[in-house]
């Protein structure tokens, strides 16, 4: 069994992630594995769990909070947009 890093449960079911910067993580759950590795939005401070926004290297949870936290952000959108082929 393994031990989560967040809530130290010990738990047969543990998982594994390995980051790009070579870190190695333990948790019990996905709740933990955010808890410890999503980044945190610059503007409400909740965790960025999906894909969010990025402007100027600051992370957004969506365009709105983007486009609230300054003039950078102005033209940011979390839509995607198709062309004709």
């Amino acid at each position: 069994m393994a031990t989560c890093e967040v809530c130290g449960n010990d738990y047969d079911l543990a998982f594994e992630v390995h980051t790009r910067d070579g870190g190695r993580h333990t948790f019990d759950s996905f709740e933990c594995a955010i808890n410890r590795l999503a980044p945190i939005c610059e503007h409400c401070s909740c965790r960025v769990i999906g894909h969010g926004v990025q402007v100027d290297g600051r992370f957004y949870c969506c365009a709105h909070c983007a486009r609230q936290a300054g003039p950078t952000g102005k033209e940011a959108r979390d839509a995607v947009t198709t062309t004709s082929a």
